[in-house]
């Protein structure tokens, strides 16, 4: 009896680390994203489709388009280092306020014939929110 007992619980300990390895892997491979610069997600996209990533750059000068209907922008984004290597970006969505021209910027979507389509857009806050400029200011 106490052998048929310890087979339950092992079998029952089996099934519940399995599932639980189950969901931590499925769980970590949707949600992964490469978090790429400008100059880096262009040499990949040659390579492969970026499905889902997450870039870091500077929005170029004289490149926003605002849409009529006031929702999302267009824009080229630039590599913080190589201001050479750019990518145009489309978002439909409420534009932050601290979103211009040479803004530091963070985007999340996907890239497809050099075009990247913008899930999320989120600006770096400019230098004067910081507690040290305050303190000047005052």
């Amino acid at each position: 009896m106490k052998k048929n007992l310890r087979s339950v619980y092992l079998v029952s300990f089996v099934l519940f680390a399995a599932a639980i390895g189950y969901m931590i892997f499925s769980g970590v491979s949707q949600n992964s994203v490469y978090f790429l610069n400008v100059s880096e997600a262009l040499a990949q996209e040659k390579t492969q489709p970026l499905l889902s990533a997450r870039l870091f750059g500077t929005v170029a000068d004289g490149t926003i388009v605002r849409p009529e209907d006031g929702l999302g922008v267009s824009f080229t984004l630039e590599d913080a280092e190589n201001k050479a290597q750019t990518i145009q970006v489309q978002y439909k969505g409420v534009v932050p306020d601290t979103f211009d021209v040479g803004s530091e910027v963070i985007i999340e979507g996907s890239m497809q014939n050099s075009v990247f389509t913008a899930k999320t857009l989120m600006t770096k806050c400019p230098s004067k929110y910081q507690k040290e400029n305050r303190e000047k200011n005052a």
